[in-house]
């Protein structure tokens, strides 16, 4: 789609008419109106509000000319999983899981890799080949070549691990050591727990990026434990086979 057909489709599905859009972004209707013929392209800093009005990325907005990749892990872009930056606008170099309000959620390419792989092994591409692949691939990729720049000389890491001690320091029977916290974020999170009583209660936002792991009970069997945490809270709940409504659910509010 060209320019001026996007700009009409999103104007549309947001329910705005031209004279509500330009208020929004700060230009006359007219000028709405010019995008929408084709006869002008909104400038730079124009595009910046729509993108942030409709949570679209601004190459979208030109009508994709560009094939996005994220230069952190590599994983094609697209307008649902883009990172966010600490005002809230999109980023549109790298994706929620590795770029999460202004913050890079890895500073280890290993531990990346490890997560990465066993998304990509299918009955076409084994683990070494996943592997063997992501190992060339990642160190090409902006972020890497430009780490000792973008790092933020183990910050976020050293947050990681004060949680995995605190996390540790519950003492949840059954649960093993929790040696890794990775960032998770939208259907991954978004779900709903069974309290003691059997309500159930969502307290996860979508939108929100979390730290979080999943891990087989040290007593056997197909029990497992799921972990999340933030700045504010740590819950730890178990869950059988299949994903079933978890029996244990513990909020620490931090």
């Amino acid at each position: 789609m060209n320019t001026k057909d996007i700009l009409h489709e999103l104007r549309v599905r947001s329910g705005l008419s031209q004279d509500d859009l330009a208020g929004k972004v700060f230009v006359t209707r007219q000028a709405v109106s010019r995008w929408e013929n084709g006869e002008t392209v909104p400038n730079t800093e124009t595009l910046k509000l729509l993108s942030n009005l409709y949570q679209v990325s601004i190459n979208t907005l030109l009508g994709s000319p560009r094939r996005l990749i994220c230069q952190c892990c590599g994983m094609p872009l697209e307008d649902g999983i883009l990172g966010k930056n600490k005002d809230g606008s999109l980023n549109e170099d790298y994706c929620q899981w590795c770029y999460a309000d202004g913050t890079y959620t890895y500073s280890d390419m290993d531990n990346l890799i490890d997560v990465c792989v066993k998304h990509m092994v299918n009955d076409q591409f084994t683990e070494e080949q996943a592997r063997a692949y992501m190992k060339q691939v990642l160190p090409n990729l902006d972020y890497w070549k430009r780490y000792q720049e973008l790092g933020d000389d183990g910050e976020f890491e050293a947050f990681k691990q004060q949680l995995i001690r605190e996390i540790n320091d519950l003492h949840i029977e059954g649960m093993p050591k929790l040696e890794r916290l990775n960032a998770l974020v939208g259907s991954y999170v978004n779900l709903e727990y069974r309290l003691p009583g059997g309500n159930k209660v969502k307290f996860l936002d979508d939108q929100t990026t979390y730290l979080g792991n999943q891990l087989e009970s040290e007593l056997g069997g197909d029990r497992c434990f799921g972990v999340l945490a933030n700045m504010d809270f740590i819950l730890i709940c178990t869950y059988g086979e299949g994903g079933s409504d978890p029996e244990l659910v513990l909020y620490k509010k931090r």
